[in-house]
């Protein structure tokens, strides 16, 4: 009797399976990511079947340490780096996946195909019916750290799904500027424009840098610039700035902040416009993970109550 194995089927398996369990990372920590970067990943992942099928490489293949650097090559591939803590994350979040759908396949499997009598005279005949030391100490060992790793990937999952529902798309038009941004909803921010009591909302220039003017640039690095004429506003701009005073870890500052043109919240399906508005930008990244790069005042939210 011969053993035929068809090494082309196996690849293309493992590569739809490490494929499928990205794209599940991605949807479980509502990181979008390209198609073209999920296959990417999945063909990576997919190499270390070939390095089986070597005699010289598979040693390697099986050695955990490759493992590991495989998976991490695969999360570079799909999501990036921004710093050590995202990149974790979605380290973390694709073995969790990977071991959730290991165990459903596993569990179904024993489930509908369990021979209970043949699994006991495995076990009498390992060790005289006590099963294997090592896999009971495995066990025993593994069960508390499997909770653990459960419970804290749960609980990030949950973090992001709340930041998610907190995300809206932010479009904002200021004279011939325009661009579309991802905007967090955030109770905390409270800052209002003393005079008109306009809400201010804080708005990062890194990923819409291109779109503004450059003296725009220039002031959100340091506003005190204006004031000590270092620095000027375009024409276009000059009638809309606002000097908003704020108060960061108690220390006195002024905002500059501008009447914008237009600006249109979208949550799910729904659009709204939004009229009483200031934006101040700020030179700063507000989210580590570029998640989102503006600070949406709530009472923008209150708007889209009462449109409702």
């Amino acid at each position: 009797m011969r053993l035929v194995v068809y090494m082309d089927a196996i690849w293309l398996l493992n590569f739809l399976a490490d494929s499928l369990l990205l794209w599940l990372t991605s949807i479980a920590l509502k990181r979008p990511a390209r198609l073209l970067r999920i296959l990417a990943g999945g063909l990576i992942g997919s190499a270390i079947i070939i390095m089986g099928f070597m005699p010289q490489l598979s040693y390697y293949a099986g050695n955990p340490v490759v493992k590991l650097l495989f998976s991490g090559i695969m999360v570079f591939a799909v999501f990036g780096y921004k710093r050590w803590r995202y990149f974790f994350s979605n380290l973390l979040t694709f073995y969790f996946a990977t071991f959730l759908m290991g165990g459903i396949l596993m569990g179904a499997h024993y489930f509908l195909s369990f021979h209970f009598d043949m699994q006991v005279k495995m076990l009498k005949a390992a060790a005289g019916g006590f099963g294997d030391p090592v896999s009971w100490a495995f066990v025993a060992l593994g069960l508390p750290a499997a909770w653990l790793f459960s419970k804290n990937r749960i609980q990030g999952l949950e973090m992001a799904k709340i930041k998610y529902d907190q995300l809206v798309d932010v479009y904002i038009r200021i004279g011939e500027s325009e661009f579309t941004v991802k905007g967090l909803v955030d109770s905390g921010n409270q800052l209002y424009d003393p005079l008109t009591k306009l809400p201010v909302m804080i708005l990062s220039i890194l990923p819409v840098r291109e779109h503004l003017p450059e003296e725009i640039a220039v002031l959100a690095e340091d506003a005190t610039r204006l004031l000590d004429g270092s620095a000027t506003l375009p024409d276009e701009w000059a009638g809309r700035v606002r000097f908003i005073p704020a108060k960061t870890v108690g220390k006195q500052s002024l905002l500059l902040a501008y009447k914008p043109d237009e600006v249109q919240l979208t949550s799910g399906n729904r659009t709204w416009p939004v009229k009483k508005v200031l934006i101040s930008f700020s030179a700063q990244r507000l989210s580590g993970d570029d998640a989102f790069s503006c600070i949406v005042h709530p009472q923008m939210m209150a708007e889209a109550a009462q449109s409702a």
